[in-house]
């Protein structure tokens, strides 16, 4: 088994990150997890949050505010929302996003309502992380 996978993070904007890494940390939509190389193949949705990698260059720390992750044993993509290299972002970023959770959880109903709460709940961490 290889030390290192291929890793590419892309936003609607631009190419974030391509490098290898041992380790890529990410918030799936079903909870967090790790890939890293030889995972088993892999599609999942994410949910607000922090992507942190660890390879050779180092550890690097990515702010997304949703998307998809494609895991397989020598490759993880992940085409986000939005996505900005945590030094970069600020809570600013994510006012119209809470904005808009906000309005959504206030017309939501049942099982719509309990994932449009778990959205805000995650927008409003995450604004807090970068506050920090």
């Amino acid at each position: 088994m290889a030390d290192t996978m291929q890793f590419d993070l892309v936003s609607p904007e631009r190419s974030l990150a391509s490098l290898q890494v041992a380790e890529i940390q990410m918030p799936g939509a079903d909870g967090d997890m790790t890939a890293m190389p030889g995972h088993t193949p892999l599609i999942t949705t994410l949910r607000p949050g922090v992507v942190r990698v660890r390879g050779p260059e180092g550890e690097r720390e990515f702010l997304v505010t949703g998307g998809f992750a494609e895991i397989s044993a020598d490759a993880a993509s992940i085409l986000a929302e939005l996505a900005k290299p945590m030094g970069d972002a600020t809570g600013a970023d994510l006012e119209p996003l809470i904005e808009a959770a906000t309005s959504t959880v206030a017309e939501a109903t049942g099982a719509a309502r309990d994932r449009a709460d778990k959205q805000l709940a995650d927008l409003r961490a995450l604004r807090e992380m970068v506050a920090g």
